[in-house]
């Protein structure tokens, strides 16, 4: 039997798309509404169904999903909540982003003042704790960002997941960490794309070269979102949109929210620029180790081509990044260059947190994952 047909049937025990019982949550006091009781629009072709919640900000998020706009109404206080930890904050934040991006509920909902509102209150504790754990990079000068960023990644701590995963991980932490991933990889490149009108000159130029590469240079079935579904296909897991989002904690769902932040805020573009740059200075060689821990498992070019076009695009995509997008953009807009390395630091910092997470669950032989237990009733 192929790898494929091996694990589908365990993979489907995750997947929200396969939920026997569809979730409820609480609205308007103690009265029950089931996903069934969805708009049409929420349960669109992007969404399978929204997600279970996780307390009270992500059930107060979910509830209004399902009404029609305008109904936000009173929502719970947020304070004492730990926003980079805690797994009910962080989905509550992740699904305010989500509306911008996939067909997760009514349209209308995506400038709702009584969300915006409560977004807004969630990214204040998301920045001040991101804040907390980011030591301020600032250089001595503006025209010295490029060398700082450089110093920042050599100096970024914490342990390597992909060398984890090419030398002892077994293929279940493998899916683990594709279905951690995916929240992101299957919509890579749709963040950093929204910096791009907020851009002048050879920052913009540059941050399109990139996009359109991530984008398959205007091939659907070479876009890397689609090639990171191909990879999951390998794998036995659910290619959906959305399907893994109910069992992905804290420690994942940051790192979505935090670009999701950078890219929907003009005021943030200097931090985006720093995020994309990270990622494509970065790259090569985790991307590379991830691709021979697929092969390790019998995986074979289709399943580990997304990783394989990342090493070669991602050479030429370091230098584009560094030497004429934040170079550029520094050129342009000297007073952004704090805002870029923050935006850096910030990535670098919770990459770290999230390497740590999945290596100490697996270290103590559990899952990374969200467990049933785990989820709000």
């Amino acid at each position: 039997m192929s790898s494929t047909g091996r694990y589908a049937a365990s993979a489907q025990q995750f997947s929200s798309t396969r939920t026997k019982n569809n979730p409820m949550v609480h609205v308007d006091g103690n009265n029950q509404t089931s996903v069934d009781a969805c708009t049409n629009a929420a349960r669109s072709s992007d969404w399978p169904v929204l997600p279970w919640a996780r307390g009270p900000l992500s059930a107060a998020v979910i509830s209004a999903l399902q009404r029609p706009p305008g109904t936000f109404g009173p929502t719970p206080p947020i304070s004492g909540i730990d926003a980079l930890s805690d797994d009910d904050f962080s989905l509550a934040l992740y699904l305010c982003y989500e509306v911008h991006y996939r067909a997760v509920t009514d349209a209308g909902w995506e400038w709702d003042p009584g969300l915006l509102t409560f977004r807004a209150e969630l990214e204040r504790a998301f920045v001040e704790r991101l804040r907390d754990e980011v030591v301020d990079p600032r250089s001595r000068f503006p025209y010295e960002v490029v060398s700082a960023l450089d110093e920042l990644i050599r100096a970024a701590p914490g342990p390597s997941l992909s060398r984890y995963l090419l030398e002892s991980g077994t293929l279940d932490q493998l899916r683990e960490f594709c279905m951690h991933r995916s929240a992101y990889q299957l919509k890579e490149a749709d963040p950093h794309t929204f910096g791009i009108p907020r851009l002048t000159g050879e920052a913009k130029a540059a941050m399109v070269e990139i996009q359109f590469e991530e984008y398959g240079s205007g091939v659907a079935a070479a876009m890397h979102s689609h090639l990171f579904g191909e990879t999951m296909n390998a794998l036995g897991l659910d290619p959906s949109y959305g399907s893994y989002v109910e069992v992905l904690p804290a420690a994942t769902l940051a790192t979505v929210n935090l670009v999701s932040m950078f890219a929907l805020h003009r005021r943030w573009r200097g931090a985006l620029v720093g995020h994309l740059a990270v990622f494509e200075m970065t790259s090569v060689e985790p991307m590379a180790r991830y691709s021979r821990a697929l092969a390790r498992f019998g995986i074979g070019p289709e399943g580990r081509r997304f990783y394989d076009v990342h090493v070669t695009a991602d050479e030429r995509h370091a230098v584009i990044a560094r030497d004429r997008m934040v170079a550029g953009l520094i050129r342009a807009e000297p007073e952004l260059s704090a805002d870029l390395l923050f935006g850096a630091a910030a990535v670098l910092m919770l990459e770290q947190r999230f390497a740590s997470h999945l290596l100490d669950a697996w270290a103590n032989n559990r899952s990374s994952l969200v467990s049933r237990d785990q989820r709000a009733r």
